[in-house]
């Protein structure tokens, strides 16, 4: 293989190649190795350009050894005993207590807004990527909008040309996290969040991949599990549909994607719909059924308990109500606020009746007033309201006057109530719309039943590599450098990864060979993987032929008209420079030749 760089500071010109760099038994095109290095990249606009690529990630993890080996934790021992919803759980508590939720931009170094808007200039209009993705600027939905979005993440550090990398972590990267300056275990951002659950949930919890969907918007990336009412998982917690409508601060936040941005791609073992391209390659009937599910699982009836969760979202209306407790055989009463500061930390809520008086009894003896307060409604009179509504439609005029009349007491804040209540209890998902799309492409849905060993798994998706390039791309995310070709590797690794260069510019050349030589000679990566330049330097390890290739990459950057040598053997890579070989031992049993 020849890569043939740019004079002008290292930008890959395009790739020469005489090896067997094919894709279903023909040569890859330039577009082609362009699409399959964004599956060893991942970054958030690769995969916004190229939506397959994020159910390429699910599949690469699917196929990780590190998440098999999660099977044999004692954390999930006798978990087959357990219904689906507690394997859930199960899980949950796991991923929470080994991954760090992380958005340091800095990670993976910094591109320039009109280098990665050309990359992609024949694939997708220019404006619309700056009108739909969060790195440059998203002012596409009103709420981030006005929020600040870039100060909100960090993104206003940088001037209006720069943005980061923003790449989405493999489980062995996630990992590697804990050999980092200042991380004590894994981390991830949201995508790999998302993309890791997908991958647990089926080979963990032993869940379907039909009831698995992926769900991204332009800051955000969650799933829906399409088990019992239904579950998202968002970030590394879960959220069930009783969380949803519970008025915590904590679901208010996981609700924040969902309901005020569009979201623009859902992926599925069936294909995908992304809002931006015309064609949907997702099964119709399956992507009908999800947006029903979805929408059951954000929409529920008010009533007692459902108004009290309310209440405890909006803290303000709080001050217009007060309960009555009997204390000592006497009636008392407690500003409705001091009882909702009482929940933080206890299992019993204001709205559950069978646990309210328990609630009460928490509060200080001090906060009970022996008269009712003054201008304050009790609580306990919309046990009247419900009985005398129900089902209280909010569509109907009676019984919008009914609570208005209820709440009178609460000022202007009443002026907004039918509106806040009807967005509490009503959210709907602003969806890519099926019917204004051409049925796509599509190939065969990625088929994997349940129960399979790993070795099975990686056997059944490598025979449906020719069919699908889901599964295909899934190989290169998952860097199987024995079953795939080098050039979009390879590609990737000299284009993409800033931080080795960054990392070593206070160093001269003999410094950073010393540097690499004296890294930990071992990579985050099982078997023929590999891991990419950026990743042996924010690790501070790596195979011999992972940091030879480093090396190749922060030379080719510096010394652009210097020709490399890469010899790969199975037990060393060797660097040769022109004027010198640089020799790293190796243990992955890799054969290949690279002129750069």
């Amino acid at each position: 293989m020849e890569l043939l760089i740019a004079p002008d500071g290292g930008k890959v010109a395009r790739m020469k190649t005489t090896d067997e760099t094919q894709y279903n038994g023909t040569p890859l095109s330039d577009e082609m190795v362009e699409k399959y290095s964004c599956a060893v990249t991942l970054s958030d606009l690769e995969i916004f350009v190229y939506p397959e690529l994020l159910y390429s990630l699910v599949l690469a993890n699917i196929m990780s050894p590190a998440v098999w080996a999660w099977r044999d934790d004692p954390w999930f021992a006798k978990l087959d005993k357990l219904n689906t919803y507690r394997k859930i759980l199960r899980l949950k508590q796991f991923i929470m207590d080994r991954y760090d939720f992380n958005l340091d931009l800095d990670s993976w170094g910094l591109t320039r807004k009109d280098v990665e808007l050309e990359r992609f200039r024949d694939v997708m209009d220019p404006e619309v990527i700056e009108r739909s993705n969060a790195l440059f600027g998203y002012t596409g939905d009103k709420y981030y909008f006005d929020m600040n979005i870039r100060r909100h993440f960090g993104l206003d550090k940088y001037n209006s040309d720069v943005i980061p990398y923003w790449k989405t972590e493999t489980v062995e990267a996630m990992d590697a996290f804990c050999y980092r300056e200042g991380y004590s275990q894994g981390a991830g951002e949201c995508v790999s969040l998302s993309t890791l659950y997908a991958a647990a949930l089926y080979v963990v919890c032993g869940i379907p991949l039909e009831q698995i969907y992926l769900m991204a918007t332009p800051l955000h990336s969650q799933n829906f599990v399409d088990v019992r009412d239904g579950i998202i998982t968002n970030n590394r917690r879960i959220v069930t549909r009783n969380m949803w409508f519970n008025g915590t601060a904590l679901t208010a936040r996981a609700q924040r994607a969902l309901r005020n941005e569009q979201v623009t791609m859902v992926a599925h073992n069936t294909g995908y719909i992304h809002v931006v391209y015309p064609q949907a390659t997702i099964d119709p009937e399956v992507y009908t059924h999800f947006s029903e599910a979805l929408s059951a699982f954000m929409h529920t009836e008010l009533n007692e308990e459902i108004l009290c969760n309310f209440l405890r979202q909006h803290s303000e209306l709080q001050k217009c109500f007060q309960l009555q407790h009997q204390r000592h055989g006497k009636n008392y009463w407690v500003a409705l606020e001091k009882v909702y500061r009482c929940e933080h930390g206890s299992s019993f809520r204001v709205g559950d009746r069978t646990t309210r008086d328990k609630l009460l009894d928490q509060v200080d003896e001090y906060d009970f007033f022996p008269t009712p307060l003054e201008g304050r409604i009790d609580l306990e009179r919309f046990e009247k309201f419900f009985k005398r509504f129900p089902r209280a439609d909010m569509d109907e005029q009676e019984v919008q006057d009914a609570l208005l009349k209820e709440f009178e007491c609460c000022g202007d804040a009443s002026c907004t109530l039918i509106e806040d209540l009807r967005n509490f209890i009503e959210v709907t998902p602003r969806l890519p719309d099926l019917e204004a799309k051409q049925p796509g492409p599509s190939g065969p849905a990625v088929e994997l039943a349940s129960g399979m060993e790993r070795a099975e798994v990686i056997e059944c998706l490598r025979s449906q590599r020719k069919h699908s390039s889901t599964v295909d791309l899934a190989f290169y995310a998952y860097r199987d450098m024995q079953e795939c070709a080098w050039e979009p590797f390879v590609l990737a690794a000299l284009e993409r990864n800033p931080v080795c260069v960054e990392g070593c510019a206070e160093l001269d050349d003999a410094g950073v060979i010393e540097a690499l030589q004296l890294m930990t000679a071992e990579s985050i990566y099982t078997e023929q993987r590999l891991a990419q330049p950026d990743e042996v330097w924010n690790f501070q390890r790596g195979d011999g032929v992972e940091r030879a290739l480093c090396l190749a990459t922060v030379l080719k950057q510096r010394h652009p008209e210097q020709r490399l040598k890469l010899l790969v053997e199975p037990q060393r890579a060797i660097l040769n420079t022109g004027s010198s070989e640089v020799v790293f031992d190796s243990s992955k049993g890799l054969s290949h030749h690279l002129l750069m």
